[in-house]
């Protein structure tokens, strides 16, 4: 199920993909989904909600997975890429396509009034607090500290907002 608020603006070359397990999509008020940003409901039963007035820039991905939670006045700038969910592997005798998925880490919660960097990667288990800024080509993978600003692979903060 897609729900998009009457006042959110998806661009028509978007692409939102209707899930076929049950997965929900839903954008909140005033909020803007760019050209070329793919949310595909994949990999577990998670939601991707999306709060109002944010901004997510193109060539966005968001998988569904264990679920993406997003706040209100999120900014997302281009290329990022949300991956709740991680790939089983451990088996050599059997592909990994045949593995399926490892045990949830929680999904991705992002909470409001964040900037998120272009080319960031946010996984399984990330916790962004209220008012983080996070830096381009940055990894998230564990929980940043609200109103902090961090950076790079490995994270790594460099400052606070005052």
């Amino acid at each position: 199920m897609i729900v998009i608020h009457p006042t959110a603006r998806v661009h028509a070359l978007a692409d939102l993909e209707e899930s076929v397990r049950g997965t929900k999509i839903v954008i909140g008020a005033r909020t803007v989904i760019d050209a070329f940003v793919k949310i595909k409901p994949v990999g577990g039963g998670g939601d991707v909600i999306i709060g109002e007035d944010c901004h997510i820039n193109s060539g966005c991905v968001i998988y569904s997975g264990n679920g993406v939670k997003l706040g209100n006045h999120v900014a997302v700038a281009a290329n990022c890429t949300f991956a709740p969910v991680n790939h089983a592997y451990e088996e050599r005798g059997k592909l990994i396509a045949d593995q399926r998925f490892l045990p949830s880490k929680g999904g991705i919660t992002v909470e409001d009034d964040v900037w998120i960097g272009a080319n960031s990667v946010v996984l399984d288990g990330a916790k962004i607090g209220q008012g983080c800024v996070i830096g381009a080509l940055s990894l998230i993978r564990d929980e940043v500290p609200a109103y902090e600003v961090w950076v790079g692979n490995p994270l790594r903060k460099i400052s606070e907002r005052r």
